[in-house]
């Protein structure tokens, strides 16, 4: 069953949503408000695969407040810390404005590992989408390898995928395209498969 919770970082109000599923997978959504599509597809691919997703937005702001991802590790949010005991590896959502990369999906995060096996199954996107895993190709504001990023706080920490606005909207809608969503939910059964061979 879905839970929420109310929060402040920095003084932004947050509503925090877990939906709690199977397995040792999470889906994260940090800026679920900011980065249009991002707490869509979260949501789609966790409820598909059965697994664990975490989304945050900021319902009470009409302008969101983009809170650098390693600010967001706070010890106050409960279901943070829930998310955290309830997976093991986690595939965090983002979404980018960048033009010259404007058909890019950037795989950054702490398990380079993981990286390679969740873009082996996005490679379906090609060639409307480029998949880019090389941390030299990333820029370095995308490379989601911060200590305290919380998409690295899982305990074989995780894969931070960041996407361009084509790739997590359709249109006017936050909806993401179908495509992306059936790729993220053969990635998720693929990283599944291969957890064992994941180190910590």
């Amino acid at each position: 069953m879905s839970r929420t919770e109310r929060l402040e970082i920095e003084g932004v109000p947050l509503l925090a949503t877990l939906d709690p599923g199977r397995g040792d997978i999470g889906l994260l959504a940090l800026h679920g408000s900011g980065e249009g599509g991002t707490a869509q597809l979260a949501g789609s691919v966790a409820r598909r695969c059965g697994v664990t997703s975490l989304v945050f937005t900021q319902p009470e702001t009409a302008v969101p407040v983009h809170l650098p991802s390693p600010r967001m590790a706070v010890d106050h949010c409960a279901l943070l810390h829930e998310f955290r005991s309830r997976v093991s590896l986690t595939v965090s959502l983002h979404g980018h404005l960048r033009q010259e990369a404007w058909h890019t999906l950037f795989l950054g995060g702490a398990n380079r590992a993981a990286s390679l096996v969740l873009a082996r199954e996005l490679a379906v996107l090609e060639p409307r989408f480029r998949i880019v895993t090389d941390l030299e190709e990333i820029p370095a504001g995308l490379r989601g390898l911060h200590a305290r990023n919380p998409v690295n706080l899982t305990r074989l920490a995780g894969v931070q995928v960041e996407l361009p606005l084509p790739a997590r909207t359709t249109g006017a809608s936050d909806d993401p395209p179908q495509a992306v969503v059936d790729a993220f939910v053969a990635g998720v059964g693929r990283l599944a498969q291969a957890l064992p061979t994941f180190i910590a």
